[in-house]
């Protein structure tokens, strides 16, 4: 592969602070409980070989019990410590469920206390708790000390690439990712590729990534997730009919994979079928209620005038919110654009999205910021930041439409109009919130 495979010419999620509806109760006070037995340190390694909750997903749960067996039998197993405390990091990711970082931080500490040198297992797995948890440069850290110490392994990449992209330090992340690639053509690299090459604005080269990683998935449940990365393009591309195919070929690859449903229920809502969007998304949350989904529902619940029900999602919300703090998250980003799209605690939001900034100069991150000044009336200082966010060429609806706002605001009209028929040109269903908004400025323009 060359050089221009990554570098040509990573899809955020927000949370929503958004009461609760009777039937979300249980779920609330589960989490509840939850919180008030967690704390943000690490688990003791003893406490990591427990038996996985029944929240953790299938796919991983076999090598997990397998490790914790193996570890029972031999506590000074370094490289077994490491290996498990990479698949719990896995498992957050997978269920959404933020205490499983703790034992991870546990088994790697702990892998790491056996075996100091060269542990480039337990190197890889602190890089991606750190990423995991949106300590980038720590991520890049031990990133970077795994690939001194295996400088012919692929995954050590892989963990800086990710920090590189967050830090928005693209030229490194994108040179990161190709060395990757070169080194081990997989689902990991292939993704990655796929995603760097998104953020520049090569939809094309994208899929064909995508498509490279379903011909080298190694097992269905890997094949389904390059699936439904295919329809995430197509999506954010406006291609419903294509995005409904790729989505339904994961779910039928892997039918225990939450995501593709849920992107069926916000493809629903997008064809104006609320009523089977609410049902597939209530059922999507009752496996693993991600934020993600908890906030789509949320907006819908806003958009169609349910707002008892979307306030029940807020309180959902804030319960994770506390969950994923308590356990070394920084959502603080995520808590800033909330703010800004809801009008609230405006100052206390652009701190943060200033903070933010401060710590890592992504174009979501300049996104955010740029969108946080404009509801704080600063918009001379916001267009700056939007454009920025532009720089790499990403097609992203958000970001024209943040834009188009903040250029409005400005009396900038003619490029206030040309952004907003942008946005609906890139994809006219990009958000369940802004959709609507976006299409009803654009007539007054």
């Amino acid at each position: 592969m060359t050089a221009a495979f990554v570098a040509t010419t990573a899809r955020p999620r927000r949370f929503r602070r958004l009461l609760l509806p009777a039937g979300a109760l249980l779920l609330v006070i589960g989490l509840l409980g939850i919180l008030a037995g967690t704390r943000s340190e690490p688990s003791s390694p003893e406490s990591t070989l427990a038996a996985p909750s029944a929240a953790a997903s299938d796919s991983g749960l076999q090598a997990i019990s397998s490790l914790q067996y193996r570890l029972r039998t031999a506590p000074r197993d370094a490289d077994s410590w490491g290996a498990l405390g990479s698949l719990y990091v896995d498992q957050a990711r997978v269920t959404a469920d933020p205490i499983w970082y703790g034992k991870a931080q546990g088994a790697l500490r702990k892998s790491f206390e056996l075996k100091s040198a060269a542990n480039v297992g337990a190197l890889i797995g602190l890089g991606k708790l750190a990423n995991a948890r949106h300590d980038f440069a720590g991520g890049l850290r031990w990133g970077e000390r795994a690939g001194a110490a295996a400088p012919g392994r692929a995954p050590p990449y892989g963990v800086i690439g990710d920090a590189l992209i967050e830090l928005g330090r693209y030229p490194e992340a994108f040179a990161a990712i190709q060395r990757m690639v070169d080194l081990r053509p997989d689902l990991a690299s292939y993704s990655r590729v796929s995603y760097a090459r998104e953020l520049q604005g090569d939809v094309a080269g994208a899929a064909a990534a995508l498509d490279g990683a379903v011909h080298v998935a190694d097992n269905p449940s890997d094949a389904a997730f390059a699936t439904f990365q295919i329809g995430e393009l197509r999506w954010n591309a406006g291609d419903l009919a294509g995005a409904a195919d790729a989505y339904q070929r994961a779910t039928r690859l892997d039918s225990t994979f939450a995501a593709p449903a849920a992107a069926l229920a916000r493809l629903h809502a997008a064809e104006a079928d609320v009523a089977g969007a609410v049902g597939e998304y209530q059922a999507v949350i009752a496996r693993v209620p991600a934020p993600q989904y908890v906030t789509e529902l949320g907006e819908l619940y806003e958009v169609t005038g349910q707002h008892d029900l979307a306030a029940g999602q807020a309180q959902l919300l804030d319960v994770e919110e506390r969950l994923f703090h308590a356990n070394g998250v920084n959502v603080d980003l995520e808590t800033s654009l909330y703010d800004a799209d809801h009008g609230i605690r405006l100052a206390d939001g652009l701190r943060r999205a200033r903070a933010e900034y401060a710590r890592r100069k992504s174009v979501f991150v300049a996104d955010a910021l740029a969108w946080e000044l404009h509801v704080n009336g600063r918009d001379a200082e916001a267009l700056r930041l939007a454009d920025e966010a532009l720089h790499l060429g990403t097609r992203s609806a958000l970001f024209h439409f943040h834009r188009a706002l903040i250029e409005r605001s400005l009396g900038q009209v003619g490029a206030a109009h040309a952004d907003l028929e942008q946005t609906l040109a890139i994809n006219p269903h990009f958000s369940i919130l802004h959709a609507p908004e976006a299409r009803q400025a654009l007539t007054v323009a």
